[in-house]
């Protein structure tokens, strides 16, 4: 949010902000007269203490014996390590950490010519896409969402109040998808034709046209598990279309999530276009 405030005044449009207890944690910002909507969450995975040195995963992180740990509670900062005994996920911080508290992997973040490799790429990336598409974005809703990583919650507030306030019917989501042996690096930002939930076949469609006009390097994705802010629209009662569209990455949940920088440019370059097409 203080990112937004700092930076509207010299984007193109000068959004509407929509923040505050109505809207807990999510963000919505119009812009023009919409007809598209990019949901990007803003949540992670990690961890919660629970008792002792207990530690209870939020979301699906891929955590490995040794991985750090941070975060802080009411008796100071802490940094731990997470260690897998008899399958039991604790931390080794020499102190009780108080119940309650949230722990997520350091970060350490390295850029080379090719790579960006980090914790919390996912969904760093999506949102650092949506706030680029900010620059000169005309018509078009850029919404930030929560909960995505723990079974969802915000999408279908958020969906009802983009359809009933401007009646936007078309989504997509800006997030950070995998490699696969069909999705690779450096071959450009993935489409996803469908993951455990299946969009609607002449969306998918005019997405994919769109994107071969433009020009732009793309790959398409097909999974049968994995889902995204895009199933809580399609479960939603509005008749909303969606489309995952990202780039893909490398150990994916742990510290070292990796994307390629030329994936990451297909994405915000595509995001562009398609925001101004559809």
């Amino acid at each position: 949010m203080d990112y937004v405030q700092q930076r509207k005044k010299s984007w193109k449009v000068l959004p509407e902000v929509y923040f505050g207890e109505e809207f807990q944690d999510n963000i919505v910002l119009k812009f023009g007269n919409p007809r598209t909507a990019v949901f990007a969450h803003l949540d992670t995975i990690g961890f919660t203490c629970r008792y002792h040195n207990q530690l209870v995963p939020v979301g699906g992180p891929d955590v490995q014996d040794g991985n750090i740990l941070v975060g802080e509670d009411a008796l100071g900062p802490i940094e731990c390590t997470a260690h897998i005994v008899e399958d039991q996920l604790i931390h080794g911080f020499p102190r009780g950490i108080q119940p309650g508290t949230n722990l997520s992997y350091k970060q350490n973040i390295r850029v080379d010519d090719e790579y960006i490799q980090a914790a919390y790429l996912d969904n760093r990336l999506g949102v650092f896409n949506a706030l680029e598409i900010c620059e000169d974005l005309e018509d078009g809703l850029v919404v930030f969402s929560t909960y995505e990583e723990h079974g969802g919650g915000s999408v279908p507030f958020l969906a009802k109040f983009i359809y009933e306030k401007w009646g936007v019917r078309q989504a997509l989501i800006s997030d950070i998808t995998w490699v696969t042996e069909g999705v690779k690096h450096h071959e450009g930002v993935a489409i996803s034709l469908r993951d455990q939930f299946i969009p609607r076949k002449t969306y998918i469609n005019k997405i994919v046209a769109l994107a071969a006009e433009s020009g732009v390097p793309y790959q398409l994705e097909v999974e049968g598990a994995g889902g995204s802010d895009g199933r809580e629209i399609q479960m939603s009662p509005y008749p909303i279309d969606w489309c995952f569209v990202g780039a893909p990455e490398d150990n994916v949940h742990t510290p070292d999530e990796k994307v390629s920088l030329l994936d990451l440019e297909a994405m915000i370059n595509l995001y562009k276009y398609l925001m101004q097409h559809l």
